[in-house]
């Protein structure tokens, strides 16, 4: 994916790995990526700040914003490269369903 690679990374923080679930918290300065990564499970994300999301994936990129609280689900397969593309500090959990 264009970009990724010289963006700062994202921190990883995973808080529960069991049998059923796993949880991370992900937090991004301005400008930091996951990098490039494709979903082998389906998963919720709820943003714990305003995320503006810059999207990098097959279809090219896309911007998103998702507010405190507001969560979303996502199947497995799902593959891309996720960017804070806003101004400020992002963060939020993502919960992994085994």
């Amino acid at each position: 994916m264009p970009g990724y690679s010289a963006r700062p990374p994202a921190i990883a923080t995973v808080l529960i790995d069991d049998a059923v679930v796993r949880v991370t918290r992900w937090d991004f300065e301005p400008g930091a990526a996951t990098g490039h990564h494709v979903h082998g499970l389906g998963y919720v994300v709820i943003p714990m700040t305003d995320c503006h999301f810059l999207i990098e994936d097959s279809a090219g990129e896309r911007r998103v914003t998702s507010r405190t609280g507001e969560a979303y689900r996502r199947d497995a397969g799902v593959e891309h490269n996720v960017i804070n593309g806003g101004s400020e500090p992002m963060s939020f959990i993502e919960i992994e369903y085994k």
